[in-house]
């Protein structure tokens, strides 16, 4: 068995060495799994064929089919017929074939399928299976079953949820499985119990934090891993080049973050629409199925635009261009592990992001919104959306709003302690140095205050970038100029009227200001009947003479004084701010947040 997976050769050596005889599975748990003899096959296949291939007895079950034994089902019939003669019962419907005769036997339209009568029978086969004996001479000599016993969806029997409110059946079924986990005499036989969970955290506390079980991971595959499986998937295809443009094994690489099922399922798509694997078609399908995989919550940005087309921010895109340069050249330990972007609504944030991805050289994703209502529902996905971006190698994760999105130390009432539970995933994953150029973090918000101070403290986010509004004439200018752009005005920048000279106008307020003129300038083109046509430049003008400032000056100087104090480089702020005292920040920002009520 050398060419056992990872995950495999981990719970191999613990149960060798009696360390313990309960493993819970959770990850990449519905994928394929490569076998000795080169074959992929699911995990319980895996489990029965490979695994637990020595044993004599593999009973499987779950809620929805009920008891099946996949090996060894002459005995457990066996079993059956003497406990239907001690307990009346007649469960034992198969007729009587004699012994090695039944290999396996699908049970679930026999036997009980509800979860404390199901365990209760298989307990009771496990305990007569371990204290077997046969007769030897005329003497009793022990002769116990090895015997495995697979769990499918662990969680549906033991969802997660505090234990004092576990109650009835679901207490009986809990405290059932953490007893084959600790009971003496099965850790001393050859006895294997295996829950299968996506989540850990679906699963109930009791048994993920129980020190007689092994929590193992199972990981998305490696691009070398994806590599023997693609080999295996086109081993009758002849001539690579007339399928793909992309090399065999750089496709692999390409399809990193994917399980085998969805590659297999790429391929079939690809042989069924009759499409060559172009890079555009395996970057789209990818696309698709990770975010399929990830339920939505995680979206990949996609951008045409590099930090050319962000108008001033000059010391941010200049760091920014000088990190990407260090991701394509693979100097990772010279990367920061996160970047937090700060500063009031309509600094452009969001679209610094969205140009910087454009350029970085490595897959960008957002993170969108991950929580849900149901108990452990919101740490499984983050767990999921973690597996992913592992997987996925090299990868810059943007959360936009993370003051709303990443939840706080201490637990509330509010919400039984999930936020908690988030900032502490969150937390973790963040810190682990082991990732660094690998996950890139990239928070944004205009009120980095309402961040834990833990989330964005060195070696987490380590650059905090602070942006403003177009501090001269100059950079209004610039900015005014990229606003038109976008929005596609038929005027050249050189006609463009100036603004007035006010730091507090940024590129929210000039998008309105456009946006008011060509609504005034299509409304009178619409209308003009004779003369002369409208002017855009005349209307634009007309607009920024009508137009009024914020009335939040307030809540958006706290917002810029928030962003001054959090900025990691002097480089990044303007020449007014760089002698602000952190005293005069600190009164100047209580004054305003007692002005504003907070």
């Amino acid at each position: 068995m050398a060419d056992l997976p990872v995950w495999a050769k981990e719970m191999r050596a613990a149960f060798r060495a009696g360390a313990t005889s309960q493993f819970i599975l959770h990850g990449d748990v519905h994928d394929l799994q490569p076998t000795p003899r080169g074959e992929f096959v699911s995990l319980r296949a895996f489990l029965t064929e490979v695994m637990f291939a020595p044993f004599d007895v593999v009973i499987h079950y779950d809620r929805g089919r009920g008891v099946r034994v996949r090996k060894g089902g002459d005995a457990f019939h066996r079993f059956l017929k003497a406990f239907d003669t001690f307990q009346g019962t007649s469960w034992a419907a198969l007729p009587d074939v004699g012994p090695d005769k039944v290999e396996t036997l699908d049970l679930g339209n026999l036997l009980p399928r509800d979860p404390r009568r199901a365990l209760e029978l298989i307990d009771r086969f496990l305990r007569g299976a371990v204290h077997r004996v046969k007769v030897v001479e005329g003497r009793s000599a022990p002769d116990p079953l090895k015997v495995a016993v697979v769990i499918d969806y662990a969680h549906f029997l033991a969802p997660a949820g505090e234990a004092l409110y576990v109650s009835g059946e679901a207490s009986q079924t809990l405290i059932q499985l953490l007893d084959w986990a600790s009971d003496p005499s099965l850790a001393a036989a050859v006895v294997a119990t295996v829950l299968i969970t996506e989540n850990l955290s679906d699963l109930h506390r009791s048994l993920v934090e129980s020190p007689y079980s092994g929590k193992i991971r199972l990981e998305l595959p490696t691009a070398e891993e994806l590599a023997a499986y693609l080999a295996s998937l086109t081993t009758e295809v002849s001539d690579w080049a007339a399928v793909s443009e992309v090399p065999r094994e750089a496709l692999a690489h390409r399809l990193v973050g994917l399980s085998r099922v969805n590659v297999r399922t790429l391929l079939r798509r690809a042989v069924a629409g009759g499409e060559r694997l172009t890079h555009a078609f395996v970057t789209r399908l990818k696309k698709e199925l990770i975010e399929k995989e990830a339920a939505g919550r995680l979206e990949f940005i996609e951008s045409r635009r590099s930090l050319d087309d962000v108008a001033g921010h000059d010391e941010a895109k200049a760091w920014l261009r000088q990190d990407a340069a260090l991701l394509r050249a693979g100097r990772t330990t010279a990367i920061p592990m996160g970047y937090l972007l700060t500063g009031r609504i309509g600094t452009g944030k969001t679209y610094l992001v969205e140009c910087w991805a454009g350029e970085v050289g490595v897959p960008c994703v957002a993170l969108k919104n991950f929580r849900e209502k149901w108990v452990g529902a919101t740490e499984g996905n983050l767990e999921k959306i973690f597996a992913i971006l592992h997987a996925l190698g090299q990868v810059v994760v943007f959360v936009d709003e993370a003051d709303q999105m990443t939840g706080k130390r201490g637990a509330t009432d509010t919400d039984a302690g999930l936020s908690g539970r988030v900032y502490a995933m969150l937390a973790k994953e963040m810190s682990n140095t082991e990732n660094r150029g690998k996950i890139v973090w990239v928070f944004a918000t205009s009120r980095p205050d309402l961040l834990e101070v833990d989330l964005k403290r060195q070696g987490r986010l380590d650059v905090h970038i602070p942006l403003f509004p177009p501090q001269d004439a100059a950079g209004r200018a610039a900015l005014f100029a990229a606003m038109a752009g976008k929005l596609k005005l038929p005027i050249s920048p050189d006609r463009l009227p100036r603004l007035p000279d006010d730091d507090q106008v940024g590129g929210n307020e000039m998008e309105g200001i456009l946006v008011r003129a060509l609504r005034l300038f299509e409304t009178r083109a619409a209308t003009e009947t004779g003369g002369e046509a409208p002017s855009l430049r005349a209307c634009i003008e007309e607009a920024i003479a009508d137009f009024r400032p914020s009335a939040h000056a307030e809540r958006l100087e706290l917002m810029d004084l928030l962003a001054v104090k959090e900025c990691t480089d002097a480089r990044f702020l303007p020449e007014r701010f760089r002698t602000v005292s952190v005293g005069e920040l600190n009164a100047r920002i209580a004054h305003l947040k007692a002005v504003l009520g907070e």
